[in-house]
């Protein structure tokens, strides 16, 4: 089991940006795909971006691209989201997920994370 730990979720403004943060202890963090989903009150949990192994493997959710990135440091344990030109329907509570056995038709899928956080909230106000 892995430990995951968010922050960095607040209140802003549209227009505005924020970056979330996700650490874990774990050393061989360089072997895992990491995500982030996010759930908004009475909807399903959906993708947002993950990043298997390097920075330079991601995926982003079409509602997002070109406004958010996702990026780590496997030394650090760390993976962070930074969000730009915030909307009011980007605000959601945002988990970071992530699983050693990842293959990439499912990377978008909650169902192949098998270690989750406790989530963080974004608000965003119009």
């Amino acid at each position: 089991q892995v430990h995951l730990v968010e922050s960095g979720g607040g209140l802003v403004q549209a227009g505005g940006s924020l970056r979330l943060s996700c650490t874990t202890s774990e050393r061989a963090f360089n072997r895992f795909a990491v995500a982030w989903f996010r759930q908004a009150p009475g909807k399903e949990r959906e993708f947002v971006a993950a990043s298997r192994w390097t920075s330079s493997n991601t995926w982003y959710a079409d509602s997002v691209k070109g406004r958010f990135t996702i990026s780590r440091d496997n030394a650090q344990g760390t993976v962070w989201l930074q969000m730009s030109s915030l909307k009011a329907e980007d605000t959601a509570v945002y988990y970071c997920a992530a699983s050693e056995r990842v293959i990439l038709s499912t990377i978008r899928l909650p169902s192949a994370y098998d270690n989750w956080g406790q989530g963080t909230q974004v608000t965003v106000s119009s």
